[in-house]
């Protein structure tokens, strides 16, 4: 009797969890859900019971089997409560705590095939992958991902367009390096055939939505957002077929068990998706290496400013003195320093930095098929055998990190030439900034030796065009909500005094706040020694001081492409900066009633007559919802320091 009790027990349980083909899970608070509907492939999310994300595609389409339709359910996970602590130097805080409920779904094809969907929901956002957990040698390929994004008509965008393969200068796109279209509605074509690249940045009419990936591993290709959204639906696609490795592939195919990167929709206000962590929280841990060796700073840089001609040794030299008065970390030598100044007399300079506490980086190009570009060192990285000889040599030498420029797009093959560089350099002790680059999708949580990437349309285009420096103090402010929202972004940034041949439109105060606004591991500074003198002592005291490593941020105000105020903590002090980019003046107050204990206070502003930073001391008393003007392409900095707890 018994018997009979438990088996029809079962066969209820069994019953239920495959009829059901409508699952929510909600995120720990509530305040956020996704919503699964199996029998029709489509997933939506809620914020405070509003849908944000309307009905949306799910699905894979194999090769070898289509796993977006007729799908059924064999067993619905119960709901799983996710915490994951970790320490990560590169990102917006020091130490994350992650969590989430999690609810995997196992479904099966008519043709006895299997995919799992793995859904997440923290109190800032959703994410799901699709996992194929068979074990298989044969390698399988996927022909298309159906996830979409779709929107109510109402919705606006703030989107980088996806620059074509092969075009630019040298043949060097993409390297997601555009302006950003700013405040559009949904379903705006992108001006280019590659799409939206990531993170892409939408306001519904009761929530913002950033969306991007993470956990891209070698086995998958780096997506975007399709041309056209018809509908305000957007959908994920697959790089050009120029977006490979010598020979390499593009689409994604691996054997099995295989699983996808995680698609992220940070949910919420404005606060939530400046403060929000999920692209790391859904990377892959860190890579098991001895990080003793890894140290965050600040550079140094010739070419910024000098261009090519400033490559040789008595310019480095002084640049090694400029970080070293600075008490910055490291000195960036940049293209054809092998042809210019060469090995040996690298070398004697490694030696000459390291007496100065100086460490040196080294430019590479990472050569192969895809660009036509000439600068040297270049050839030197394309095997793993050729990579370890010239690591090697580089570790020998004294040398700290490398600079590598002018990838070749998002291809399967591509990706995996970006873990493969991280790994060796890992091995070597080498410090890493991708240049010319994709988007890292939260890399630096995997490979704590990556520092930054550029992948924005950074301050050497402002140096280079008048077009470009019109424009950018909304760039900055649109690069700080959208592109450096999860991953570190070399945007080189901070010229205080003149850029050659351009007429800045940014004020010194601007350009100081972005210094502690952009998150990089190490910050190369476009400022040269010459500038820094003249912008006067109290720029040059802060420029001094500036952590590398976060300990707490807070979101005060802004908007994208018109205004940004974020507080950052580094052991005793709050670091305020504030940048205003829109066409008038920006009046405001601060909440900063999160500061306890306050010892003393200091504003740096523009000084109106002399256009230089100057020092202001406050009475600590005044900075509880402390009242602030900036005028247009202007900035502050306020340092808190508070008594030792």
């Amino acid at each position: 009797m018994r018997y009979t009790f438990l088996c029809l027990l079962v066969h209820i349980v069994v019953f239920t969890s495959t009829a059901q083909t409508e699952i929510t899970v909600a995120s720990p608070n509530k305040n956020i859900a996704i919503q699964l509907n199996i029998s029709k492939m489509q997933y939506a999310v809620l914020y405070k019971t509003k849908t944000v994300v309307q009905n949306s595609k799910l699905g894979i389409i194999r090769a070898d089997e289509r796993f977006d339709t007729a799908l059924k359910i064999i067993k619905i996970s119960p709901i799983i409560a996710i915490k994951d602590a970790y320490t990560i130097l590169t990102a917006k805080k020091k130490n994350i705590v992650y969590q989430a409920n999690e609810k995997t779904i196992e479904t099966i094809t008519k043709n006895g095939k299997k995919m799992n969907i793995v859904c997440r929901a923290s109190n800032d956002g959703v994410a799901f992958k699709y996992v194929f957990p068979e074990k298989d040698n044969v390698v399988q390929k996927i022909v298309q991902e159906q996830t979409s994004f779709k929107f109510s008509n109402t919705t606006k965008a703030w989107l980088q367009p996806k620059t074509e393969a092969q075009s630019g200068w040298e043949h060097t796109n993409p390297s997601y390096e555009a302006h950003y279209l700013m405040d559009i509605p949904t379903g705006t074509p992108s001006p280019t055939q590659n799409g939206w690249v990531y993170p892409a940045l939408f306001k519904t009419d009761n929530a913002w939505v950033l969306i991007t990936e993470a956990g891209l591993d070698n086995n998958y290709c780096g997506t975007a957002l399709q041309q056209f959204s018809p509908e305000s639906e957007y959908k994920i696609g697959f790089p050009q077929a120029p977006e490979k490795f010598t020979n390499g592939v593009v689409n994604p195919e691996s054997t099995l068990p295989w699983e996808t990167p995680w698609r992220i929709i940070t949910v919420g206000d404005l606060a939530t998706i400046a403060t929000s962590t999920l692209g790391t929280d859904l990377a892959k841990p860190s890579i098991p290496i001895n990080t003793n060796w890894i140290k965050l700073g600040k550079a140094s840089w010739s070419w910024i400013m000098l261009k090519d001609n400033s490559i040789v040794y008595d310019v480095q030299k002084k640049y090694i003195d400029f970080a070293a008065s600075m008490h910055w970390e490291y000195c960036l030598i940049d293209a054809d320093w092998d042809r210019k100044i060469g090995y040996e007399k690298m070398e004697e300079l490694a030696n000459y930095a390291a007496s100065k506490n100086v460490g040196l980086l080294l430019w590479y190009n990472s050569a192969g098929t895809w660009n036509t570009v000439k600068y040297t060192p270049k050839d030197k990285l394309l095997t793993h055998e050729s990579r370890m000889k010239e690591f090697e040599r580089l570790h020998k030498m004294g040398i700290k990190g490398v600079k590598i420029d002018f990838f070749g797009g998002d291809g399967q093959s591509m990706i995996a030439y970006y873990h493969d560089i991280l790994k060796d350099a890992a091995t070597h002790e080498l410090l890493v900034n991708f240049h010319g680059a994709t988007l890292p999708r939260g890399w630096h949580r995997t490979y704590p030796n990556l520092m930054t990437a550029e992948a924005v349309y950074g301050y050497e285009m402002i140096t280079f065009n008048q077009k470009d420096a019109d424009v950018a103090a909304p760039h900055m402010v649109m690069s700080a909500f959208a592109r450096n929202a999860f991953d570190p972004m070399d945007f080189t940034p901070v010229n205080l005094h003149k850029i050659p041949k351009i007429n800045r439109k940014t004020t010194a105060a601007f350009e100081l706040a972005t210094g502690i606004i952009f998150i990089s591991g190490i910050q190369h500074y476009a400022e040269s020694p010459d500038g820094m003198e003249q912008a006067g002592s109290d720029a040059q005291q802060l420029m001094k001081q500036i952590p590398s490593v976060w300990e707490d941020v807070r979101f005060l105000n802004g908007y994208p492409g018109k205004s940004y105020t974020v507080a950052r903590k580094a052991g005793n002090k709050w670091w305020i900066a504030g940048i205003n980019a829109d066409t008038t003046a920006l009046q405001t107050k601060l909440d900063l009633n999160f500061v306890k204990k306050a010892k003393s206070t200091t504003l740096y502003t523009i000084d109106e007559s002399t256009k230089k930073i100057v020092a202001k001391k406050l009475d600590v008393k005044e900075i509880r919802n402390y009242a602030i003007n900036i005028a247009s392409n202007d900035g502050f900095v306020l340092v808190i320091e508070t008594q030792k707890q």
